[in-house]
């Protein structure tokens, strides 16, 4: 009888210790691994601390995080929707401070929330997952931990960071057939990097809101304006009237002028339009039809104004509009001498290299305007 006593004394006991280790917890707001303790989440001290906002806790098998991942698999689901993914603390709110919209936001812990500007999220519909279920359906290896859907952003709309905007460049990039993500995202980010004043994508680009695109370009979508899926009419109407459309190209031999010669450079040949294409003795005639552009070194001067540069894909051909929109403005092909038998570089490459430099020439024409204009008043 007194060994059973005793057990039931100490049953009494342990119970007695378990509500006093929740109560601490809810006191002391104890964290329990990637997820906050129930107790945490309905103490006034937590909402207190997310500024007064509300959120829901996903219950098991909620797969509403297994749905919104099908934004950032798929390009024609992001176009019919209209919407995008963002992932991470520092791309969403570089998309907050420029003015997009967010629709929904997932979260691990309550910390991670902490970390975003929550004024800007008070009609925001907050998630807080299972950090296991957003390592499922994340594309990062190591997820940050934040998931968020916004309206798909309209470049012409966004607020870019004045202090970045104040050293832009009469400099503008068209990227043409540009496919590999990686590569479009470095191009923005050397854009942004560089002071651009506008990147112009051609239909055949990768998506700019691809994934591995925002991964890349660590944040240019919302530092500079991008326009996305244009044609070239369209492209045209985005440029100044006087401005000079230069071309990266490896001075193909597709040109009227017989002097040239073809030089190791960065991008494909141009595209023949396939109507053209016959197996007569006009495809000369075809050939000699194509626009002539003249080949110029990279370092030479090429940038003096408003300008314009074409850069291409590296699987695909520079197209025939291109060159003779370059042709029409009296532009150059540019290209970077190389040492022989090396390999070309790639687009992402020879862009950072040609937007330095176009930058380096245009700060040089603007500094002797200056000048000038110092002198005349003195």
């Amino acid at each position: 009888m007194n060994q059973k006593m005793f057990k039931q004394k100490g049953k009494n006991l342990s119970d007695s210790d378990n509500k006093y280790r929740k109560e601490k917890v809810s006191d002391n707001k104890k964290w329990s691994g990637h997820h906050v303790s129930e107790c945490a989440e309905e103490s006034p001290r937590i909402l207190d601390r997310l500024g007064g906002l509300r959120y829901e806790k996903a219950p098991a098998g909620d797969n509403r995080l297994a749905k919104v991942s099908s934004v950032a698999r798929s390009r024609s689901f992001r176009e019919k929707e209209g919407k995008v993914l963002l992932e991470g603390r520092r791309l969403i709110c570089d998309a907050l401070s420029a003015g997009a919209s967010p629709q929904t936001l997932f979260f691990s812990m309550v910390e991670r929330l902490q970390e975003l500007p929550l004024d800007k999220l008070q009609q925001v519909k907050l998630i807080k997952v299972k950090y296991e279920d957003m390592k499922t359906w994340s594309d990062l290896v190591t997820p940050q931990g934040v998931i968020a859907i916004f309206s798909k952003p309209d470049a012409s709309r966004l607020a870019f960071p004045k202090d970045i905007r104040h050293q832009s460049v009469p400099l503008f990039l068209i990227c043409d057939n540009v496919r590999d993500a990686g590569n479009l995202g470095t191009i923005l980010r050397c854009a942004a990097a560089a002071g651009c004043d506008r990147v112009l994508l051609t239909k055949g680009c990768v998506d700019a809101w691809e994934p591995k695109v925002l991964r890349a370009a660590m944040g240019a979508h919302f530092r500079l304006p991008v326009f996305p899926n244009l044609d070239w009419d369209d492209i045209s109407k985005h440029l100044p009237k006087d401005v000079i459309v230069h071309i990266a190209d490896n001075c193909s031999s597709f040109t009227k002028d017989p002097v040239s010669a073809p030089v190791s450079g960065q991008i494909q040949n141009v595209t023949l339009d396939k109507s053209s294409e016959s197996d007569s003795d006009e495809d000369s005639d075809d050939e000699l039809s194509l626009p002539c552009v003249k080949p110029q070194v990279y370092h030479e001067s090429w940038a003096q104004k408003s300008t314009a540069l074409v850069i291409g894909g590296e699987t695909c051909e520079l197209s025939l509009e291109a060159l003779g929109l370059a042709e029409e403005t009296e532009g150059r092909r540019i290209f970077v001498p190389m040492a022989p038998g090396a390999e070309s570089l790639n687009s992402a490459m020879a862009a950072s290299i040609l937007l330095f430099e176009g930058r380096r020439q245009l700060l040089k024409v603007s500094d002797k305007t200056r000048r000038r204009a110092r002198s005349k008043m003195l």
